[in-house]
Formats: C-alpha cells, sequence, structure tokens
C-alpha cells in the first residue's frame, strides 16, 4: 500500500510536469497536493516497516519529535491545499470568465506559500511547547509512529496548555478549512440551480467529484482523529 501510494502520487507528478496542458492552476495546486501526499506517508510508514522487520520498536527522544513535527506539518498542508483547491474549483465555476485573471500565477503562489507558512507555525507551536515538557519513567507508546496525544499522556508535566492549543489549532486548521470548502461548493451548487442543464451538472460534477471524494475521506478521516485526540488528552 505504502509503495502504491507513492508511485501514484508520483506518477500524478510526472504526467502534470510532460504534460504542457496541464499546466493551470488546477493542476498546479493537485501536483503539490502529490508530492505532500508522498511526503506525509513516507513520515510514519517505512519507520513502520522497519520496525516490523527489525522486530526493535524503539525510537530516539529526538527521531519521535521530528517524525511528530513532520507529521502535523504534512497533515496541515493537505488541509491547506484543499481548501485552495475548493476555492480554485468555485472561481473555474462561478467565474469562468475571470479565471485566468482571477487565479494568476502570483495570487498561486501565494496561496502555496501561505499553507506552507501557516502549517509550519502550527506544527511548531505544538513541537516547542512538547519539549518543554517533562516526562515519566514509562516511556511506551500504544502506536506505531509518535502521536502528539500519546506523547502528551506520559508526560508528567502540565499539559493544559498545549491542550489549549491543540483546541485552537484544531479549530484554525480543520474547522475553518472545512467551512470554507462547504462555503465554496454552496456557491458553486447555488450558481448551477441559478441555470440548471444537464451539461452543466455533468461539468461540474467531472470538475468537483474527485475533489469532493478526496475531501469526504479526509476531514472524515482527521474528525475521527481529532476527537479520539481530545478524548486521550482528557
Amino acid at each position: 500500500m505504502y509503495l502504491t501510494t507513492v508511485l501514484g502520487n508520483l506518477l500524478i507528478l510526472l504526467l502534470i510536469r510532460l504534460n504542457p496542458c496541464l499546466h493551470i492552476p488546477m493542476y498546479f495546486f493537485l501536483s503539490h497536493l502529490a508530492l505532500t501526499e508522498v511526503s506525509f506517508s513516507f513520515v510514519t510508514i517505512p519507520k513502520m516497516v522497519i520496525n516490523m522487520q527489525t522486530q526493535d520498536q524503539s525510537i530516539p527522544y529526538a527521531g519521535c519529535i521530528a517524525q511528530m513535527y513532520f507529521f502535523l506539518l504534512f497533515g496541515c498542508i493537505d488541509d491547506l491545499l484543499l481548501v485552495v483547491m475548493a476555492y480554485d474549483r468555485y472561481v473555474a465555476i462561478c467565474h469562468p470568465l475571470h479565471y485566468t485573471a482571477i487565479m494568476r500565477e502570483g495570487l498561486c503562489m501565494f496561496l502555496l506559500a501561505g499553507s506552507w507558512l501557516l502549517s509550519c507555525v502550527s506544527a511548531l507551536s505544538h513541537t516547542i511547547l512538547l519539549a518543554q515538557l517533562s516526562f515519566c519513567v514509562d516511556n511506551i507508546i500504544p502506536h506505531f509512529f509518535c502521536d502528539l496525544a500519546a506523547l502528551l499522556k506520559l508526560s508528567c508535566s502540565d499539559t493544559s496548555l498545549n491542550e489549549l492549543v491543540i483546541f485552537t489549532a484544531g479549530t484554525a486548521v480543520v474547522i475553518l478549512p472545512l467551512s470554507g470548502i462547504l462555503v465554496s461548493y454552496g456557491l458553486i451548487g447555488a450558481s448551477i440551480l441559478r441555470v440548471p442543464s444537464t451539461k452543466g451538472l455533468c461539468k461540474a460534477l467531472s470538475s468537483c467529484g474527485s475533489h469532493l471524494s478526496v475531501v469526504f475521506l479526509f476531514y472524515g478521516t482527521i474528525m475521527a482523529l481529532t476527537f479520539h485526540l481530545i478524548r486521550q488528552v482528557q
């Protein structure tokens, strides 16, 4: 499954790179989403496979902190890229005549850089706060990677500030982007209903169907994990 994930996303990157017809904002963001997915899976799966083969379940403290940071980083970038892609689809369907003027190269680079910056700040805030905690003698993590909630449970220090940041950052990088996606697709739906036609509906579904599928899978999983994390911390 890991090889399928990596090879599939690398194939997407290669096709977008080689085909000049795909050098448009939609595929620009898709290529970065594919690159993020490769990086995201690389953070945890290779270490897990090595542990399974060597029967050595240990990880150094610095390696654990680094793994948690990059896990949060790439997960957050995934999240923000999905809302950027939803905005791109909104402009393409609701303002097709102004699409090239709105989604110019400068704006695309700004949205991408903003996604990276916000993700770095979010992941770094969790990492810095975690690094300041003291840990008990029991250092066994009941997980196949260094999960933030599991690490907080091992701490002997007061984690109330960490919990506050988890709640605040969770709202900022999960609830707000999801709201943006829902608003974008709500406006797309309203635009289609104003001019009902089978051709328009098919075009909208072909343009947004795959993105919507990824959104449902991603946010369904992330919400389940967020609720699980909050319950573990409490």
